[in-house]
């Protein structure tokens, strides 16, 4: 009897309240290694508050978080990130002024902390340079190093936020529309870097292009109104007549 592989991160019944409004109501979801989960809804559905809530940035008013098989809710964001959780955000979150390297070193620091090296110059930290080389590296980036961030294309940015957060050595990547405001090119790169993340990472995916989600998901959830109403792979998704009157757009026949 083969056995399950054990989720990455998994929440529980998740919900959080504000005030009288129940953003997100009783949610299970799944992230598993070598996977991209997806979680898709209308303007409202809930989805920014539930990465919210597993990134640590919000705390739950009910339900439980567990990552790697520990119970980690109500964990902060900075503590959580520190045990493997990268998190990129639907608006670009860069230091403009700094170089791409520089960007990825400081992330870096982050998970590599050297506080009692306090005389050392921290851009002289070897792991957080060779984090930061490796993740430009994985991320398409390695030739714009040098580069000014405030120089890159839009693409290019989005590409960097990941990049920034590969250099934190996650396990569980929390990714807030990365496409957004993406040409069809650059969009193209974007998914071709996400299948490549695949490969030693569980992947969580809010994203508003169709398309692209049904291209690159292996499992996707849908939400309306804070609730799950569909969870599995995409032709199941597809298929589900709930989503299509929901989401999708589709109507009733006459």
């Amino acid at each position: 009897m083969t056995t399950a592989p054990v989720p990455v991160m998994q929440a529980h019944g998740v919900t959080r309240r504000f005030g009288g409004l129940t953003a997100v109501n009783r949610v299970d979801l799944s992230l598993h290694l070598h996977e991209i989960h997806a979680v898709i809804g209308t303007n409202g559905a809930g989805k920014s508050t539930l990465i919210n809530l597993m990134s640590g940035e919000l705390p739950p008013s009910e339900g439980r978080l567990d990552l790697q098989g520990q119970d980690v809710t109500g964990w902060a964001q900075p503590r959580l990130a520190r045990q493997g959780v990268g998190r990129s955000y639907q608006r670009n979150n860069i230091f403009l002024p700094l170089t791409v390297r520089e960007n990825c070193r400081l992330a870096a620091q982050s998970r590599a902390q050297r506080a009692w090296r306090i005389w050392e110059p921290a851009q002289g930290c070897r792991t957080s340079q060779a984090l930061a080389d490796e993740a430009l590296e994985r991320a398409g980036l390695a030739r714009h190093a040098n580069r000014v961030a405030s120089e890159l294309a839009h693409g290019q940015k989005r590409q960097l936020e990941v990049a920034m957060c590969l250099a934190t050595e996650p396990v569980a990547l929390l990714l807030d529309e990365p496409l957004a405001g993406m040409g069809a090119e650059e969009s193209a790169r974007m998914l071709d870097l996400l299948r490549g993340l695949r490969d030693g990472h569980a992947i969580l995916l809010v994203e508003h292009d169709m398309e692209a989600v049904f291209a690159v998901a292996d499992r996707i959830t849908v939400m309306v109104n804070g609730s799950v109403i569909a969870s599995g792979d995409p032709a199941a998704i597809r298929a589900n007549r709930e989503v299509q009157l929901a989401y999708l757009g589709e109507e009733e026949p006459a």
